[in-house]
């Protein structure tokens, strides 16, 4: 693809550039998955994750909250000698943490989607970026979503991890317009 986004020219991110990033979803399931990695995320680079997203899928048991949510000291031990994620104690714990938060949010709304879709009026932000400079690393709406987060017992959900969230999950479009995906993402928002 010609005229990627400037973060997509590796080829590892290639894929989930062109497939993924962008793109609205409303499934419970892929966002629990996105809370997760761009938790796990925090402090290192996406390209870190995405090399060990397969190895996430299998070591939680593709991030089915509710199994997540019962993990205990045997499962956690378990993922902190797993070299396939990050091993860092206060990430996994806080992947079962909020495993329980998700599915406290999700009960409490009907699906996590309903919930977490809010604080863009249930519809993706489409921005209209020329420069990659342009991005925010954080913007109202992921401020209010991190605060609100944080009060419904979730963890590694600042600002910043809130935005690339909104972004990963097609909350924003933030494609530079130069980029083909931009149009396509914005097609899908409507």
């Amino acid at each position: 693809m010609k005229n990627r986004c400037p973060w997509a020219e590796a080829e590892l991110h290639h894929h989930y550039h062109d497939t993924e990033w962008g793109v609205p979803s409303r499934d419970d399931r892929h966002l629990f998955e996105m809370i997760i990695l761009e938790g796990a995320q925090a402090g290192l680079s996406w390209s870190t994750i995405l090399q060990k997203r397969e190895s996430y899928r299998a070591a939680y048991d593709n991030f089915d909250a509710r199994k997540v949510a019962r993990y205990n000291a045997k499962k956690s031990a378990a993922l902190l000698a797993n070299p396939g994620i990050v091993r860092n104690r206060l990430k996994v714990a806080a992947s079962i943490v909020n495993a329980q938060a998700f599915l406290a949010t999700q009960a409490e709304f009907g699906s996590f989607s309903r919930y977490i879709w809010q604080f863009t009026g249930d519809r993706p932000i489409q921005n209209r970026l020329t420069a990659r400079s342009q991005i925010p690393a954080s913007t109202p709406e992921s401020d209010d979503m991190s605060s609100d987060l944080k009060k419904r017992g979730f963890k590694f959900v600042g600002t910043t991890i809130c935005y690339a969230f909104m972004q990963a999950t097609g909350m924003v479009n933030d494609h530079l317009v130069s980029c083909p995906r931009h149009k396509v993402c914005a097609a899908l928002g409507r």
